[in-house]
């Protein structure tokens, strides 16, 4: 390791930080990453096409107040000033800044905008953040993305690490142009036809297939054979991160590039894009996020730059940021408690919260957190007893939310949780009573929030990823949603309790059908059950938790498949795109719906589930958990 202090060149459009382990040049005053080099290697970045912009930068999509979707402007923010902020031999840290006035209304997005980049001693890598404000007396607008993204040299980076057991060699960026690629249903979505590498002849690329979760998105990156070098983008922190910690961004993909994601739609859709109203002020930070460098054996890079991740996540929050905006250790505060299901059909006793996911996030709805994106929110899992700590908290007004597999339904404490600096609250035991009426009749599925144990088909032979053939994410091949009319080519899913298996008997997602004609259709499936005895006078009641929608219509009918209207619709829902881009779930929605006793017979039932929209092949829903309930009673008999 140099010890070689920090040291920062300032020219007349560019600037460069060193510091005896890797240099990386910045346009000054635009703050585009242009040029990192590092053990040999001149540049890191693409160099084969003149474009200085796509190296290494920030972005943002935005549009105006009362748009509609998750597109609108793309714009790659470059800074109209540069100010060195901390120059000495142990850290330098720059600032590009873009600032706003009423002369930029409706060309450009009313945020002023602050790059900053970091580079200490002895460090192999860098760090990045960005400080957004948008003031009250400025014009609303939406803010459906954010993020860094960097383009690595493909002579250089061919193979791709995201996890343990997602890392493979990758096609190159020409094999998707249209002489080597076939387009598919999707844009992202190509058939690789006639591959430089013919290894790859036959595979689907798809840059969704690579999406990941944001709890354990925290390293991902690609690794140089010659010389043995990998680049690498760690998050240590998802604390400017929307959505929760199940929300699914995108990591590497084919460019070769690497993103850090902040603000995405994905796998959620508009309900996600961050929306300013008239006179409403904000500020948020996104990062610091660090972009590490290693060199050596290339079979112990990715191992090296796991170890690299749990470092900084052990260092955070950063002591060298010098944003006032960027708070430190001590200006945070913690919380810890417990958190216990009460419910009397399952246990006359309180049961722990097994692996609970809890969080502190803006205050809002219960469930509002999946669709926050203003704020911070700081999430943990529960231990096997329900105890939780969260430390690191920045200051602020909070609730507290939970969802606990093995459950339906989300948690909520009601009272505000106040943060302040160096508070240490004890909550104590918290009481989760999910939603229950009456006791089990029969269930479908495991209330997780995800369509995966269900029945995930063998993809088509000719649109295959070689990495997910075997492997336990199934789901993420491309043309699933078409292998349901395969399987089911005479008419739709009909599930029997008591006999059926919903890990081979309930496909994973519910789709439309093609016909002959091209058009589609919707699809209804059946679920089939017996009862011994009917409560002609109560109310039954059907819980349906889904995983996630896209432009779907769930309607529900008792004994009669042609009723109309149905006893239930959820009108039309969901633009979470999640069948289109290999995910398993988006979005989670549960459905109560209250059925009377006099719809039921004793002996045979049917519950018929309609979705009801069938325009395209990629609508749909996929269920977590179907349960149906007594009527209440004092006892669960």
């Amino acid at each position: 390791m140099s010890s070689q202090g920090v040291q920062l060149h300032i020219q007349d459009q560019y600037v460069v930080m060193e510091n005896g382990i890797l240099q990386v040049t910045i346009s000054s005053p635009d703050g585009i990453v242009t040029g990192i080099q590092y053990n040999g290697i001149d540049n890191l970045l693409e160099v084969e096409e003149d474009d200085l912009v796509h190296r290494g930068y920030w972005d943002l999509v935005w549009s105006e107040a009362g748009s509609t979707g998750t597109t609108g402007t793309f714009d790659e923010f470059k800074g109209t000033s540069f100010k060195v902020i901390v120059e000495n031999e142990d850290q330098v840290e720059i600032s590009f800044t873009r600032t706003w006035d009423s002369s930029l209304e409706g060309t450009v997005v009313p945020l002023n905008l602050d790059k900053r980049f970091i580079m200490l001693r002895n460090s192999s890598g860098f760090y990045s953040y960005a400080i957004f404000e948008h003031l009250q007396e400025w014009p609303p607008f939406n803010l459906p993305q954010t993020r860094i993204v960097f383009k690595l040299r493909k002579d250089k980076f061919h193979y791709m690490a995201i996890a343990d057991n997602r890392q493979r060699f990758m096609p190159l960026p020409d094999d998707r142009l249209p002489d080597r690629g076939q387009p598919l249903a999707t844009p992202e979505a190509v058939l690789l036809v006639n591959p430089i590498e013919p290894e790859f002849k036959g595979e689907v690329d798809d840059k969704y297939q690579y999406s990941c979760e944001n709890k354990d998105l925290q390293v991902h990156g690609w690794i140089c054979l010659d010389p043995p070098v990998g680049f690498w983008q760690i998050t240590p922190s998802s604390e400017f991160r929307s959505g929760g910690p199940v929300k699914q961004n995108l990591t590497s993909h084919v460019g070769p590039y690497t993103l850090a994601m902040f603000l995405s739609a994905h796998y959620a859709g508009e309900d996600l894009v961050l929306k300013l109203k008239p006179g409403e002020p904000w500020k948020k930070v996104f990062g610091p996020v660090f972009m590490y460098l290693n060199e050596g054996n290339p079979v112990s890079l990715w191992e090296d730059a796991k170890q690299q991740m749990l470092s900084e996540v052990q260092s955070w929050p950063y002591n060298f940021p010098a944003s006032e905006d960027f708070p430190s250790f001590d200006q945070r505060g913690n919380i810890r408690g417990r958190l216990q299901v009460q419910d009397r059909y399952v246990s006359d006793k309180c049961i722990p919260a097994n692996s609970a996911y809890v969080g502190l996030a803006p205050q809002g709805e219960v469930g509002s957190w999946q669709t926050e994106c203003k704020g911070y929110q700081f999430w943990t899992q529960a231990d096997k007893e329900g105890y939780f700590a969260i430390n690191n908290i920045r200051t602020g007004e909070y609730n507290i939310y939970a969802w606990v597999p093995g459950f339906i339904g989300d948690y909520r404490y009601d009272v505000t949780i106040n943060i302040s600096e160096g508070c240490e609250i004890d909550m104590g035991d918290l009481i989760y009573e999910p939603p229950r009426n009456g006791a089990t009749l029969w269930e479908i599925g495991i209330p997780d929030r995800s369509a995966a144990e269900f029945y995930i088909p063998d993809p088509d032979p000719k649109y295959i990823n070689g990495l997910y053939v075997n492997h336990p994410d199934r789901y993420r091949q491309y043309g699933l949603w078409e292998r349901y009319a395969d399987l089911y080519p005479d008419g739709d899913l009909v599930y029997t309790v008591g006999i059926s298996d919903y890990r081979k008997d309930w496909f994973f997602a519910q789709v439309n059908r093609k016909k002959d004609d091209g058009t589609y259709q919707g699809t209804t499936w059946q679920i089939r059950f017996k009862l011994e005895t009917v409560d002609h006078g109560g109310t039954y009641k059907l819980r349906l938790a889904l995983a996630t929608a896209h432009l779907a219509e769930l309607q529900v009918r008792i004994n009669d498949a042609e009723v109309d209207p149905p006893l239930f619709t959820t009108g039309q829902i969901g633009h979470d795109n999640t069948i289109a881009r290999h995910g398993i779930h988006g979005l989670y929605r549960l459905y109560n719906v209250d059925v009377p006793g006099v719809l039921l017979a004793q002996g045979e039932n049917t519950i018929f589930l309609t979705q009801a929209i069938n325009t395209d092949p990629l609508q749909g829903i996929m269920y977590d958990y179907v349960r149906l309930e007594c009527p209440p009673s004092s006892s669960p008999s």
